[in-house]
């Protein structure tokens, strides 16, 4: 079991930044890929970054590249993103989730959200404009 709780949600205008957290309690966190989703009342959760166990694969939606940074500290047993030029559109609830390491993951199986075994609660990021 993998325990996930984010963190650092908040309000922020439009250009701004906000840096999110996602701490991990249980199982060998270091053993786990890790990824943040993000999901909007009527729409489907979508893939926003992720990071391999080992943090040397980093992979974003198109939609978020140059704007978000994920990275992960494993002797914290935390995962990480930073979002800076935040747009209205990046409003949605924030989830990081946990994937058993698996070869399978680097290629299509990290975009999937019922590919993941553990989640956390989800933390809010509004933008206003």
């Amino acid at each position: 079991q993998v325990q996930l709780v984010e963190s650092w949600g908040g309000l922020v205008q439009a250009g701004g930044s906000l840096r999110l957290s996602c701490a991990a309690s249980g199982r060998s966190f270091g053993s786990y890929h890790m990824s943040w989703f993000r999901q909007v009342p009527g729409k489907e959760r979508e893939f926003v970054a992720g990071i391999s166990w080992g943090g040397d694969s980093i992979y974003y939606a198109d939609s978020v590249k140059g704007r978000f940074t994920i990275s992960r500290d494993n002797a914290k047993s935390t995962v990480y993103l930073q979002m800076i030029s935040l747009k209205p559109e990046d409003t949605a609830i924030y989830y990081c989730a946990a994937h058993a390491q698996d070869i399978r993951w680097y290629g299509s199986r990290k975009y999937r959200p019922d590919e993941y075994s553990y989640w956390g609660q989800g933390t809010q990021v509004t933008v206003s404009s």
